[in-house]
């Protein structure tokens, strides 16, 4: 890593406006730092006041057997995001609020107003199955994806800094659904636990077997839609956000409609939901395999102006060399993988800010990002090598 001047050196005064705004973006952090610590202890009170709740009203025994049943769904889920999260792994304070954030704020007010919702549908429906049916197609998706859109909008506005692109709303928005999934899972395998042995089987092996990925489908068209936006500035923001929710509201409601209308849910499941959960799949590599370019492609510019060796660009934005790269520092006395993961880490991040300034994203802002993350992959570097 050489020590070679940016290829697009700014003014003095842009410089200084980008010192001044990088002294902003620090605060910025350290105050998403703060607001990620109160959104936790406050999404996990309502956690607690939502599991007494459920206690109360389907007793401990229930509860208990039904909350270790949502665990298999939540447990492929979250490995699934795992492995998509690996190439830039987003902070875990974030992904713990939009993990509570799905499971306590969207799951309590998602029952607050279905409780208003049903009664209203009672007054106004001719019969119960059209009362069902717009609770459950219209209702349901309204209100879910309204809420659990919101957690990924607030996880945007306040922690702006971490969304590189897409596949960050995608790990985002997944985060927040496999939450708001696995409570609504407990509910629905007590109430099956009730009706006996046979419906709580087939209501596992539907929900989690079959469909674990539905909510975080649904709701990954809202990060996906801000993680689009991220690369293009503020303006862009709101209309991105509304469409994304759209889009989450009507495959939702679409999806439920259907689990109303069809007789035979397994050939739906294998002419839809394969097909679609499928899509999804190639979608998020293609994603993924993007994003690894990008970090080649940005690096290997930044490489061209100095800043790094040839052999450290491939190091740094290549699953193999990163490998290598992290088998190495931890041979060292003292071990430095931390160090290492570190400029990993900063170098990725580096190269999507590269990429937010060709979009045409907030360039002052991306240059401060810029320099801060160069001095930290400098600083990163004559660490490894003491």
């Amino acid at each position: 890593m050489g020590q070679g001047a940016h290829a697009a050196e700014p003014d003095q005064s842009a410089w200084i406006d980008a010192v001044r705004s990088a002294a902003r973006r620090r605060t910025s952090r350290a105050r998403g730092v703060w607001v990620a610590g109160v959104g936790i202890a406050l999404t996990a009170v309502v956690a607690v006041l939502l599991l007494v709740y459920f206690i109360s009203g389907i007793g401990f025994f229930g509860v208990a057997v039904s909350f270790l049943l949502a665990l298999v769904p939540l447990a492929i889920v979250l490995f699934s995001i795992r492995w998509v999260d690996r190439w830039e792994p987003e902070p875990r304070w974030a992904r713990w609020f939009a993990f509570l954030w799905g499971a306590a704020v969207s799951v309590a007010a998602a029952l607050i107003f279905d409780a208003w919702a049903q009664s209203a549908f009672g007054r106004i429906a001719d019969d119960d199955a059209t009362a069902r049916f717009l609770s459950t197609a219209i209702q349901a998706p309204i209100v879910e994806e309204g809420v659990k859109g919101l957690g990924v909008l607030l996880i945007f506005l306040v922690w702006r800094t971490n969304w590189d692109g897409p596949l960050d709303g995608v790990v985002y928005a997944a985060t927040v659904a496999a939450g708001f999934a696995f409570s609504e899972n407990i509910l629905y395998f007590a109430d099956a636990l009730g009706r006996g042995g046979d419906a709580l089987g087939a209501t596992f092996v539907i929900r989690g077997l079959f469909s674990p990925f539905a909510h975080v489908v649904f709701t990954a068209c809202v990060g996906i839609a801000l993680g689009w936006a991220a690369r293009r500035g503020p303006a862009v923001v709101t209309g991105a956000y509304l469409v994304g929710l759209l889009g989450a509201m009507l495959l939702h409601g679409g999806y439920n409609a259907a689990l109303l209308l069809v007789d035979d849910y397994p050939t739906y499941y294998a002419v839809v939901q394969v097909p679609l959960f499928v899509a999804v799949i190639a979608f998020v590599l293609h994603l993924r395999t993007t994003e690894a370019r990008t970090t080649f492609d940005r690096l290997a510019e930044y490489g061209e102006a100095g800043w790094f060796t040839p052999g450290e660009v491939r190091m740094l934005a290549t699953t193999e060399g990163r490998r290598n790269a992290i088998d190495w520092a931890a041979a060292l006395r003292p071990p430095r993988a931390d160090v290492m993961r570190s400029l990993i880490a900063d170098s990725t991040h580096l190269a999507f800010t590269r990429q937010r300034m060709l979009d045409g994203g907030d360039d002052l802002a991306a240059r401060a990002d810029e320099r801060a993350l160069l001095d930290r992959i400098e600083d990163a570097r004559m660490r490894l090598l003491a």
